[in-house]
C-alpha cells in the first residue's frame, strides 16, 4: 500500500505517459505537415491499416495504390508498402481491392466509436448507415420530430 502511495506522489512515475503524449503530438504534427501539400483534410486522426501480403494480388492489379488519395500505399520490391503517417483511413483502398479481407482498416471517430472493415461491401454498408443517420437528422431539423412520427 505504501509503495502505491509513493508512486502516485512521485511525478517522475508518469514519465512514460509524458513520453507517449509527446510522441503522439509530434506524430500528429508531422502528419499535418505531410498532408498539407496534398490538400487532403484529415478524416480520422486515429486508426490502423494492414495488408495481408499472402493473399494480396498487387502484382496483378495495384488498384489500391491508384485509389489512395494521399499516396499512403506504394509499390516496393514486389509488394504493396504502407506509409502509415499519410493514411487518413478513408477506405478507398478497401473499396477498390479485388480480394476480400486483404486490406483491413480500423479507425476511430471523434466520439470514440471504432469502425473496422476489410471488404468493399463493409465500406458501402458503413457509408450507407452514416448517410442515413445524416438524412434523418436533416429531416428532423427541417420538419421537426412530428413529421418523422407521421411518416412512419
Amino acid at each position: 500500500m505504501k509503495l502505491m502511495q509513493n508512486k502516485e506522489a512521485n511525478p517522475s512515475a508518469n514519465i512514460f505517459q509524458l513520453l507517449v503524449e509527446t510522441s503522439e503530438r509530434e506524430r500528429q504534427k508531422r502528419r499535418g505537415e505531410l498532408l498539407a501539400p496534398l490538400g487532403v483534410t484529415q478524416f480520422f486522426a486515429k486508426g490502423k491499416i494492414t495488408i495481408n501480403k499472402r493473399i494480396c494480388k498487387g502484382v496483378e492489379c495495384k488498384l489500391c495504390i491508384k485509389a489512395c488519395p494521399t499516396n499512403t500505399l506504394f509499390w516496393k520490391a514486389g509488394e504493396v508498402g504502407i506509409t502509415e503517417d499519410l493514411c487518413i483511413y478513408c477506405g478507398a483502398c478497401v473499396l477498390n481491392c479485388i480480394v476480400d479481407d486483404c486490406i483491413k482498416v480500423v479507425r476511430e471517430r471523434e466520439d470514440g466509436k471504432t469502425e473496422s472493415f476489410s471488404k468493399p461491401r463493409d465500406v458501402v454498408m458503413l457509408q450507407h448507415s452514416i448517410n442515413s443517420k445524416k438524412r434523418t437528422q436533416r429531416v428532423d431539423a427541417a420538419f421537426g420530430k412530428r413529421y418523422a412520427v407521421l411518416t412512419k
